[in-house]
């Protein structure tokens, strides 16, 4: 695949030589400002990397007598310069070494300049309606106001404080990392964020990920495609005031002022040439309560590093197996483990002869568990074909009865009505099936876990370690405290490793065992036993007339999705009491997410869950991969029904000027309306969600309709300021293989109680053959705070594929995927 970025306007500062894909990978902790006087190099940098600096900053001058009467807690950026939504403060707080934590203040002090510490799209979207075409327009929606991302953000404000950055006497500098990297690039850009603000080198600067502290409380769960949009004021608070302090420690020892040195590539640079690396300056730094210098992160017009494009700090490490996964780890006395599952979903053991499974050679053990029968052994080959020799019979679980036509007819039994449709309307009314869809991350869940009668340690990746910690501490009855749980990269995730199946499974084995153990799920075993994005039945109507949607209804059932990883406490800490307010936490999730971005009159969209004893969980997206797929297709179908070209239609009722001009991007880069040849055709999809705006064009040959194959794609997104757009335009280009997966091909059967699919070979994700030859992305230049980039993607891609299918086969697919 040729993927071809466009508009390098997109990244604020002048084109640079990117950091090579062969960079060495970094390890990463939480984060606040640590300039210790000692400690050892954490993955030391591999010498023939090509290092890239950060250019030289100025540091703002501060008179000599600002040291002594500054305040002892001061704005992280001097005189009002508020950093967006937010505004940091830094203050030192009492360690061995200097540790600087970035604290959010919210800007008070005149109404003049308060901000809210959430802003409102819908303030944005009242403003710019003077400017957008005539329509009917639309009330704004609760994500409009709030979205799970900006809730998650708020939950964690209270312990901002205690995200850790540390620069160490060997000129490291280390920010442990309270969220978990899976492919997704956030350690780069939390690096380039640290090297930014620090003006450090990018090798100089290393993101371990943080065990779980349970302390953090909401500020250690990745999720909602909040990771950036969270971390990227405090990062950058907390490395301005490690600047500032090793300034101001140069000085000192100088006998200089403070605001005549500069700082670049790791060192403070005097002007009559004298340098100082950051290590050596440690000591003495950490001994500064209040720099001489202010401590405010850069103003974009001073950033070098972040906006241009990266490449991954870990890439090197991933491609030559120095990174490490859990498989990976050499736990102490670890045995390989696997366990024999039940035939249907969630049942349970009836029998078991394990008399030949233990007199196979390297077999170390067999023991039964809530979810089936642990085999240990001295290797995994062993442990396989132990399991194999089993004799088991199983009692059949709670949904064994049921297969797709029954819970297809238990979703359409649970909508909830129409409302009257206005008098002398006309309307178009259309019905949705989206299957259920596995996670199917490319590395496969495994978990190690060390149980001990008064403690327990585990490794495994986790987007939810705290909550991981409680669980498992109350299952084994052992206190929070007594559990340890180290997060572990991951390969890929997208919403598996909210839970922590594997790691709990692992933990009951290693107390039953005895010993400590490395338990791996195979591919068939997550695919049949593991989570999975629910099925769902969409009922969608709209109302027209004079040119003009007057009404819009979107009905959504769906088997229910287990939210059980966290969410909801983070919820009730963003203010949201669900039991006052009568809704269910899928409820709450589905308002705080689910919105229509056109002016379509009065929307409505309300959500019934259907109760099932399954393994459900959030998929990439959550429920706006298919309640916004729905939406876009039926704003095409709105189009054709009102004689409309469906991106005309679509930029005369979108909310913004942003979304106007991502649409625009995509229909002239992607030639929209080209002529095409018989059975080939493009379809555009749009999504808004996360602080983030995007358009998929896809091109698609349905000559054989039962061999679609996108051949083209555009891509266009405005995330407001973007990192690394190099790690931006992955995120964009994996949802677009999503998008290709989930609404041609790939999804998930229930047969009688049993998921029908157990690996690659039937789960039919896409492939390079299905694969567009060339992507072109597009990003808009850069305004405002970071997006999420996480999920944007995946419903513009899926509604591109649809309506291009549906245009080049003149169809209306209903159920996805297509060919299933």
């Amino acid at each position: 695949m040729l993927v071809r970025v466009r508009d390098p306007a997109a990244g604020p500062g002048p084109p640079g030589p990117a950091r090579p894909e062969s960079s060495p990978a970094r390890r990463a902790p939480p984060i606040s400002t640590s300039i210790a006087p000692s400690g050892n190099a954490r993955n030391a940098t591999d010498p023939t990397a090509n290092p890239t600096a950060a250019p030289a900053a100025p540091v703002a001058e501060a008179p000599p007598e600002a040291e002594a009467e500054a305040p002892a807690v001061s704005p992280a950026d001097g005189p009002a310069a508020p950093t967006g939504r937010r505004r940091f403060l830094t203050y030192l707080l009492a360690a061995p070494t200097l540790t600087v934590a970035a604290r959010l203040g919210l800007d008070a002090a005149a109404p003049a300049t308060a901000q809210a510490a959430v802003q409102t799209a819908a303030e944005r979207a009242l403003a710019e309606q003077a400017s957008a075409p005539s329509q009917l327009i639309g009330l704004p929606g609760i994500p409009d106001i709030l979205d799970p991302g900006d809730a998650l953000i708020v939950a964690g404000l209270p312990t901002s404080h205690l995200l850790v950055l540390e620069v160490t006497a060997d000129g490291r500098a280390a920010l442990h990392l309270p969220r978990l990297e899976v492919g997704q690039g956030l350690t780069t850009a939390i690096a380039m964020l640290v090297a930014e603000e620090l003006d450090a080198r990018l090798t100089d600067v290393d993101v371990p990920l943080a065990d779980g502290r349970p302390e953090l409380l909401f500020n250690q769960l990745t999720g909602a495609s909040n990771s950036v949009r969270s971390l990227y004021d405090p990062v950058r608070a907390a490395a301005a005031a490690a600047r500032a302090r090793l300034v101001t420690a140069a000085a000192r020892r100088w006998s200089l002022p403070a605001g005549t040195l500069r700082t670049a590539d790791s060192a403070v640079l005097a002007p009559d040439g004298r340098r100082a690396g950051y290590g050596e300056l440690a000591a003495e730094a950490a001994g500064i309560a209040v720099p001489a210098v202010p401590a405010a992160p850069k103003p974009p017009d001073q950033q070098r590093l972040v906006g241009r494009p990266t490449g991954r700090i870990d890439a090197r490490d991933i491609v030559t197996g120095r990174a490490k996964y859990a498989g990976d780890l050499a736990v102490p006395g670890a045995v390989p483990c696997v366990v024999a599952r039940p035939t249907t979903i969630n049942g349970t053991l009836r029998s078991l002869d394990a008399s030949a499974a233990r007199a196979m050679p390297g077999v170390l053990g067999v023991f039964t568990v809530p979810t089936g029968v642990a085999v240990l052994a001295e290797t995994f080959d062993q442990a396989l074909k132990a399991r194999d020799a089993l004799l088991t019979s199983w009692h059949p679980g709670p949904v064994a009865a049921l297969s797709d036509a029954d819970i297809r007819a238990r979703l359409r039994a649970a909508h909830l009505p129409f409302l009257v449709p206005p008098l002398l309307t006309q309307y178009v009314d259309s019905e949705f099936d989206f299957a259920f869809v596995n996670h199917a991350p490319m590395e496969v869940l495994t978990a190690v876990a060390d149980v001990r009668p008064n403690r327990a340690e585990l490794w495994f990746a986790s987007q939810t370690p705290i909550v991981a910690q409680q669980t498992i501490a109350a299952e084994l009855g052992l206190p929070q405290d007594a559990v340890t749980v180290h997060v572990v990269r991951g390969g890929g995730s997208f919403g598996r490793r909210l839970f922590f199946d594997a790691a709990l499974e692992a933990a009951r084995i290693s107390r039953a065992a005895g010993r400590p153990v490395k338990l791996m799920w195979t591919r068939n075993d997550d695919m049949r036993h593991g989570r999975m994005r629910p099925a769902s039945h969409h009922r969608v109507r709209a109302t027209y007339g004079l040119g003009q949607v007057i009404s819009y209804e979107h009905r959504v059932a769906t088997v229910r999705t287990d939210f059980r990883h966290g969410l909801g406490e983070a919820l009730t800490a963003a203010g949201f009491n669900l039991s006052v307010a009568g809704i269910s936490l899928a409820q709450a999730f589905f308002l705080l997410s689910e919105k229509n971005p056109y002016d379509v009159g009065i929307p409505t969209q309300l959500l019934a869950e259907v109760p099932l004893d399954m393994h459900t969980g959030s998929w990439r997206s959550v429920y706006s991969g298919t309640v916004r797929v729905a939406d876009e297709i039926m704003m095409d179908e709105l189009a054709r029904r009102l004689g409309q070209d469906p991106v005309a239609f679509r930029r005369a009722r979108v909310r913004d000027a942003a979304g106007r001009a991502v649409l625009d991007k995509v229909a002239q880069a992607g030639r929209w309306g080209r002529p095409m040849p018989a059975g080939q055709a493009q379809g555009i999809g749009y999504h808004d969600e996360n602080g983030g705006r995007v358009a998929y064009l896809v091109e698609l040959d349905a000559t054989d309709p039962k061999q679609p194959r996108a051949t083209r794609a555009v891509i266009a997104a405005d995330l407001g300021l973007v990192i690394n757009p190099r790690g931006l335009e992955a995120q964009l280009t994996g949802a677009l293989i999503d998008g290709i997966s989930v609404v041609l091909q790939a999804g998930n059967h229930i047969d009688r109680g049993a998921v029908r699919e157990g690996s690659f070979a039937d789960f039919r994700y896409a492939r390079q053959r299905n694969s567009p030859p060339s992507v072109e992305i597009h990003l808009m230049p850069p305004s405002g705070a970071p997006g999420g980039a996480g999920e944007l993607g995946v419903p513009a891609a899926s509604a591109a594929v649809a309506n291009a299918y549906a245009r080049a086969t003149g169809t209306s697919p209903r159920s996805f995927p297509i060919d299933c």
